[in-house]
């Protein structure tokens, strides 16, 4: 099929997008009311519902050979259109699953209930409901993409879909559907949207992701909760323990202090960190939309280096004891906590993961019993600027937005990315369009209506440039 001049492309591309775009928001929105929760086996129904609302929208969008194939976990939704046996194919990946709503007091509106409303930043107006940016707004913007290039006969090459029901809990069953499915995976490079751009008007490309390690760990003090005046003083609180030793987990510089975790850290060259300040960045309107007055971190980094090239360590959750209305006096007999390490080229999830387990066990006092749960985890990726995948992404954004796009590094964690290239050999390349205002993971999750159609009008862009630079 030839590819046609960028004129015509675009304005055909242009022109069946904003015929349907009531359709595309109200199909979106109907995958946005099913609440696919992959941390809660009490929506099993609901991660089956969704993947079968994607196979039908897949159907209907044009593709050839769609089906939902099961998993020892949730199920992945396959699909494909092959156009040639000449021509390259694009794999694109994303996920359907969402993560958990709470608290759900924050939110402004039910969570699985999508509304837009108008902001400062998306004036046009944003889509405000859990998985509206992360994923399923932007795995949904290829499918219409695809829908819109079948319509406009404007396909150029082949196309595969991944979407799958697990990201959100570390993707526990994708490696094993990979490598059962090599040959039926086997594409020329893997295009995911699940990643931001620095603003509306300045468009960027992921260029690296950092790895992730999450453990649970539970300390145990006395056989039962005790009375905190009978024993207060006399028996170990588990809860002031942990919190103690969690706080030891970093110093007065907020450097990690377990031994052997920066041993593998690569560091950055002075020339590439300058290169990643010349990014645009406002620390004043940064503190402003989080409403706080000072930002805090690893001393003698920036506030975009360290959400990005540094490793992290959070806590993600703590509990133990009376947590309800009122007044009990306990001394709890267990305390909890869920922490997760962002992790950076060469480190190793499951070698973090051991490191930390040794040295939290050992740091533990007599008077409490530790354990720790090796959650999931999966590696950083980082994507090489100087291949046609990355070429064929800039000149999409070139054509779509009128500018170069900056190559970014972002702080987030997809840990499959690794697996694909391990397993499938094919690079990725990270399209995203949402905005760190976006809320993910958050109350009040939202994505621009703007964002959604502009990743629909730039996708296929995207196609005909790589298609193009691969012959």
């Amino acid at each position: 099929m030839a590819i046609r001049k960028k004129n015509y492309f675009m304005s055909e591309l242009n022109a069946y997008i904003e015929k349907n775009k009531e359709r595309f928001l109200e199909e979106l929105f109907a995958l946005l009311r099913k609440p696919s929760i992959s941390t809660d086996p009490t929506h099993r129904h609901d991660i089956e519902a969704t993947a079968k609302a994607v196979r039908e929208r897949l159907e209907q969008a044009g593709c050839d050979t769609v089906e939902v194939c099961e998993t020892p976990g949730n199920p992945v939704v396959f699909a494909e259109k092959k156009v040639s046996e000449d021509l390259p194919t694009i794999l694109v990946y994303g996920h359907y699953d969402v993560q958990p709503p709470d608290p759900l007091d924050l939110w402004d509106n039910e969570p699985f209930e999508p509304v837009i409303k108008k902001t400062d930043i998306h004036p046009e107006g944003a889509i405000f409901a859990r998985g509206a940016c992360d994923d399923k707004g932007q795995m949904y913007m290829h499918v219409k993409a695809m829908e819109t290039m079948m319509n406009t006969d404007s396909l150029p090459c082949n196309v595969k879909f991944m979407i799958e029901g697990e990201e959100e809990i570390g993707s526990e069953n994708l490696g094993w559907f990979v490598e059962r499915n090599r040959e039926k995976l086997a594409n020329d490079v893997i295009l995911i949207s699940d990643t931001g751009m620095i603003a509306k008007d300045v468009p960027s490309i992921t260029t690296g992701l950092r790895g992730l390690s999450y453990v649970e760990v539970e300390v145990t003090g006395p056989n039962r909760d005790l009375h905190s005046g009978l024993y207060g003083g006399a028996v170990a609180n588990p809860i002031n323990v942990l919190t103690r030793m969690i706080a030891s987990l970093q110093d007065d510089n907020k450097h990690i202090t377990i031994p052997g975790f920066y041993d593998k850290v690569v560091e950055l060259s002075a020339g590439e960190r300058k290169k990643m300040a010349e990014a645009p960045f406002n620390l004043d309107a940064y503190k402003k939309s989080l409403d706080i007055t000072a930002v805090e971190g690893e001393a003698g980094y920036s506030t975009n280096e360290r959400n990005s090239i540094r490793p992290t360590l959070d806590v993600n959750g703590i509990w133990g004891g009376y947590m309800g209305e009122g007044a009990k006096t306990v001394i709890p007999s267990k305390a909890y906590a869920k922490i997760s390490m962002r992790l950076v080229p060469d480190q190793d999830w499951e070698e973090i993961a051991q490191l930390f387990k040794t040295h939290f066990e050992n740091i533990a006092p007599d008077s409490v019993s530790v354990k720790v749960n090796i959650l999931h985890g999966g590696e950083c990726y980082v994507t090489p600027v100087d291949g046609v995948e990355y070429e064929a992404a800039s000149k999409a954004y070139e054509e779509s937005f009128g500018k170069t796009p900056i190559p970014q590094r972002s702080g987030g964690s997809i840990p499959i990315v690794a697996l694909f290239e391990r397993e499938l050999k094919s690079k990725s390349v990270l399209m995203g369009f949402g905005l760190d205002s976006d809320a993910i993971h958050s109350p009040n999750e939202n994505f621009g209506v703007w964002n959604f159609f502009k990743g629909i009008e730039t996708i296929p862009l995207f196609y005909k440039h790589f298609t193009a630079l691969k012959k």
